[in-house]
């Protein structure tokens, strides 16, 4: 697949979309594997089919269902996506990227970001949500990283500083939020690899000895974009499974979607309280 796109299929995207509903969004939710269900909270909403849209990849992996979900939350106007596109699915950096690229020509200022992701900090339990509090461009680093090709210069510069890649009053509304309804929720750094086979023992104790805390196939390519285009973006990780640090346990993505049904009341919780008080 080609790696760059145009402003002109970007606003394609985006025509239809504003043929489709009125509503002009603030904050975008991407919701990862097992946790699409959070969207049912969204209400008056307008949705719209990944494959209705001109450019637009489409989710292939259980658990992302694969549409836009457009409406009210908490006094909130969102843009929902349930799922999300990876490269581990055949799409080259742009398509990966692409959503973020359309949510910033509707004007979309404040992206949320979640996803599944293993744990490799051995304190963590299956069930938690740790906070993103920086992360680790493993993709990036060799050769994946989606501002590669020539730069859009209508939507961010060259070269975007990524020193506070998750905003920092963001990162506080949700802990204040957590506090406040008592749910533990853990801080750390994430990991992204480009999947799609689980990680080695010998991986994830890499992956530790250099600072991770939780690992996975997303999230990282679109923080980028999002922070190349000036959009103030939290991440939260929902954790599926302990760390596999000494190989004692097989990971499955099975066990990965079952985790989200305990993990998605907390987030929908976190979330919704951090839009009150945006």
């Amino acid at each position: 697949m080609p790696n760059s796109i145009s402003v002109e299929q970007i606003d394609q995207a985006v025509d239809v979309i504003r043929g489709r509903s009125e509503y002009k969004p603030h904050t975008a939710i991407i919701l990862g594997s097992g946790l699409s269900s959070l969207s049912d909270a969204v209400q008056a909403a307008v949705t719209i089919p990944f494959n209705d849209l001109p450019h637009w990849p489409v989710s292939t992996v259980a658990g992302h269902t694969g549409r836009l979900v457009i409406g009210e939350l908490d006094s909130q106007v969102v843009f929902v996506m349930q799922g999300r596109i990876h490269y581990y699915e055949g799409y080259g950096r742009a398509q990966v990227t692409f959503p973020i690229r359309v949510m910033q020509r509707l004007g979309i200022k404040v992206l949320i970001l979640t996803n599944a992701a293993g744990a490799i900090n051995p304190s963590f339990a299956s069930g938690d949500v740790m906070l993103i509090t920086d992360h680790l461009n493993l993709m990036g680093m060799v050769g994946l990283n989606p501002l590669i090709g020539p730069n859009l210069d209508e939507l961010g510069p060259r070269f975007p500083d990524m020193s506070q890649a998750y905003d920092r009053q963001l990162c506080d509304f949700a802990r204040l939020v957590a506090s406040r309804q008592g749910i533990l929720l853990r801080e750390g750094v994430y990991v992204g690899l480009s999947g799609p086979s689980f990680e080695t023992p010998a991986d994830l104790r890499f992956l530790r000895a250099v600072g991770a805390d939780a690992v996975g196939m997303s999230t990282v390519p679109e923080t980028i974009v999002a922070r190349h285009g000036d959009m103030r973006v939290m991440g939260l990780s929902g954790i599926s499974n302990k760390a596999n640090l000494d190989g004692s346990s097989v990971t499955t993505h099975e066990e990965v979607l079952e985790a989200g049904k305990i993990i998605v009341p907390k987030m929908e919780k976190i979330i919704r309280g951090v839009l009150q008080l945006l």
